[in-house]
């Protein structure tokens, strides 16, 4: 069986992912948390009245995986479109204020920053659950001066050994974008996490679809029905059906609380979750996973290892409230403190 990653190797790496550069061509989002604590059942309608506790603003979307590249030392080149709005200028200050540089950034005027707003409610002292969500939407097509803004960012950036499309259909990402990426860092390993349109984006070296971004893809389940998920073999086979179909090196599967699942050809690794099945909250755990999983191959991790560091930076990332990074230090705690995603990770070859 092929090599399994180790503690002290995963260890080096999370060191030598600081100032690593990586492209990051997004769609850049707003995700807003407004809380409350219950006070009444209203007299006008049937709903529950909060008592007003406070807000705060995130990066959200391809926005959030900046913000996680950055928060475990890497030096994200950032990509993509904001509007003139609240929203917009209040995401480029909380990415400034992390150390990105938004250079690559274009403000379109009258264009709306999506904007994911919940509503969390829930006593004093408690986790607050969501109970609705707000959604501010609104797609563009990209315009040449966009794209003039993008190829000026990454020449001034230099060369960069990975760079990460985060597509979550609001139109940052396109076709002719992954082209010019691909002339303008030939070398350049492309990774890809498109929620619904992977297989339109042709030139892609890797991609990170869910477990249900990669069956709609396939177009059956991933494992039989009934197999809870731990028919490894069949697993194998899909997932490898599915990376010849998209033409990939290397495809990550992330399982939520059946871990991760790493596919190449002819071999397959699949790493149990990191920490707990109960989780917190799952908003954003992909932007992490993806933005752990590019960081770590732009340090020079194998993919195997790459993936180990992903699914522990996974794994803590849900067990924090709201749209949420990582840093190096909890990072290596987990290394260091659970080693069964290591031990326990299992290799099928065809």
């Amino acid at each position: 069986m092929p090599d399994s990653p180790t503690a002290d190797r995963l260890l080096e790496l999370v060191e030598r992912m600081q100032g690593r550069p990586v492209v990051v061509q997004a769609d850049l989002v707003v995700d807003r948390f407004v809380s409350g604590t219950p006070k009444r059942i209203s007299r006008e309608a049937p709903v529950l009245i909060l008592h007003y506790d406070g807000e705060r603003s995130t990066p959200g979307g391809g926005a959030n995986a900046v913000a996680n590249i950055a928060a475990l030392g890497g030096r994200p080149v950032v990509l993509g479109v904001v509007g003139d709005d609240a929203s917009g200028r209040d995401l480029l200050a909380d990415l400034r204020s992390r150390g990105v540089a938004t250079d690559g950034v274009s403000v379109r005027p009258g264009y709306r920053t999506p904007t994911k707003t919940r509503i969390l409610g829930g006593a004093k002292g408690t986790i607050k659950q969501q109970i609705v969500r707000l959604d501010v939407e609104e797609t563009l097509t990209l315009e040449p001066s966009d794209r003039e803004r993008f190829r000026q960012a990454v020449a001034a950036a230099g060369e960069a050994p990975v760079a990460v499309l985060s597509d979550y259909g609001y139109g940052a990402v396109d076709a002719e974008q992954v082209d010019e990426l691909r002339r303008l860092l030939p070398a350049t390993l492309l990774v890809c996490d498109s929620r619904y349109r992977l297989d339109r984006l042709p030139g892609i070296d890797a991609a990170t679809p869910n477990e249900e971004e990669a069956e709609a893809l396939l177009g059956s389940e991933l494992t039989p029905t009934g197999a809870g998920g731990g028919d490894l073999p069949a697993l194998h086979r899909s997932g490898g059906r599915l990376l010849e179909r998209l033409g990939l090196r290397f495809l990550l599967v992330t399982r939520g609380s059946r871990g991760l699942s790493l596919f190449l050809p002819g071999r397959s690794a699949h790493l149990p979750v990191h920490g707990s099945a109960q989780v917190a909250d799952v908003t954003g755990a992909g932007d992490t996973v993806i933005g752990t999983f590019s960081l770590a191959l732009a340090a020079g991790a194998a993919p195997v290892e790459a993936a180990a560091l992903a699914n522990y930076a996974g794994g803590i990332v849900v067990m924090k409230t709201g749209t949420a990074t990582v840093s190096p230090a909890e990072l290596e705690e987990a290394v260091r403190s659970d080693p069964a995603p290591l031990s326990e990770l299992s290799w099928v070859e065809s």
